[in-house]
């Protein structure tokens, strides 16, 4: 997967994310260990997913992001409001061509 995304490939990658429902939710309890196997999970499955998380300021909120995306090395593509939208690629059965 690489380290970071184009922004040719954040926008593709974008709107195929619009239709998107959100899959992992963060809650009140934060990033555990249960959630990040579930987050993991989700993106082996899907490679792209959007994660709403339930914080009450941006910079936690923005922080829990950033710690759950890093355990399961994933880039953030996306962030708007609550919800937050990750891609990991699968070596294994990829789903998702990015462009170059």
């Amino acid at each position: 997967m690489p380290a970071s995304l184009t922004s040719n490939q954040k926008r593709y990658l974008r709107s195929l994310a619009h239709g998107l429902k959100p899959v992992v939710m963060l809650g009140a309890k934060g990033v555990t260990d249960s959630l990040v196997a579930e987050l993991d999970l989700a993106l082996a499955h899907h490679e792209l997913i959007k994660v709403k998380v339930a914080a009450e300021d941006r910079d936690s909120r923005d922080q829990s992001i950033v710690d759950l995306f890093a355990r399961v090395d994933a880039v953030v593509v996306q962030r708007i409001g609550n919800v937050a939208v990750a891609y990991r690629h699968n070596p294994l059965k990829p789903q998702i061509e990015l462009p170059s």
